[in-house]
């Protein structure tokens, strides 16, 4: 996955203001929508306004619903945007543990590319997309998909999420990755040989000095033997990350060469 910019506060400010006024055009039905229209016509040919285009009545009814809606101006905004920030950045925003192996691993990840997949995909990619990573999350389910994205886009980490509707079988890389992140949920199905493939693939394309975090126990049920990954991941460094309960976290981190 591509590296992508960031964006402007200010690129940000003006798409907010767009979707507001969209989500408000496509929540209103089209004869009231026509009023607004039409007082935005009344407003423009009472002034001084020659040459009346197209142009000009669309930005003008986009005015009138900005005003309706009470729409912050910029500064507003990037106060409000900037006292959020610091809030996003914390797991327990995103309904995970404050001591949570995610927060340890971030510093080494620099804002790379990450893929997260299986249980708790949301907040998990949320968490490492409000604290600068590039998130790729995967998922079977339409429906957990869409929600992840309209919470991205609703604070604002929309740009830096990309929510793709298919499973860790089928799914195939398309650039470097700096840390993997999977549930046991993420591998449901898949036979011992699959299961080792999927690993295989993950590994190979993640940089030197990445991490794989893989919860493998939930509930008492194992994803797969703690042996078993031990010797898929040889050559790695690992770790065991006992978790509240009966769960805990396998953390790899992929040797420098």
């Amino acid at each position: 996955m591509t590296t992508r910019l960031p964006r402007s506060l200010r690129h940000e400010y003006e798409l907010y203001v767009e979707r507001e006024i969209e989500d408000y055009k496509n929540s209103v039905n089209r004869s009231f929508l026509m009023s607004i229209a039409d007082e935005a016509v009344r407003r423009l040919t009472s002034g001084d306004q020659m040459g009346l285009t197209e142009m000009l009545l669309a930005a003008e009814v986009d005015k009138l619903i900005a005003k309706r809606l009470r729409l912050p101006s910029y500064e507003t905004w990037r106060k409000h945007r900037q006292r959020n920030a610091s809030e996003l950045r914390r797991p327990e925003h995103w309904g995970l543990r404050a001591d949570t192996p995610l927060k340890a691993a971030i510093p080494s990840l620099g804002g790379g590319s990450v893929l997260v997949t299986g249980a708790r995909m949301e907040g998990t990619a949320l968490f490492l997309a409000a604290n600068g990573c590039d998130v790729t999350a995967i998922e079977p389910e339409r429906d957990a998909v869409e929600r992840m994205l309209e919470s991205a886009r609703s604070v604002g980490l929309d740009e830096r999420v990309r929510g793709l509707v298919i499973d860790l079988n089928t799914w195939a890389p398309d650039g470097p990755l700096s840390a993997v992140i999977c549930t046991p949920a993420a591998f449901a199905g898949l036979s011992a040989q699959e299961r080792s493939r999927v690993i295989e693939l993950l590994q190979s394309v993640t940089t030197d000095g990445g991490v794989h975090l893989v919860e493998t126990i939930v509930a008492g049920q194992s994803m797969s033997d703690e042996e078993e990954l031990r010797k898929q991941y040889d050559g790695w460094v690992i770790s065991i990350v006992p978790d509240p309960g009966a769960s805990k976290t396998f953390v790899a981190r992929k040797a420098v060469a």
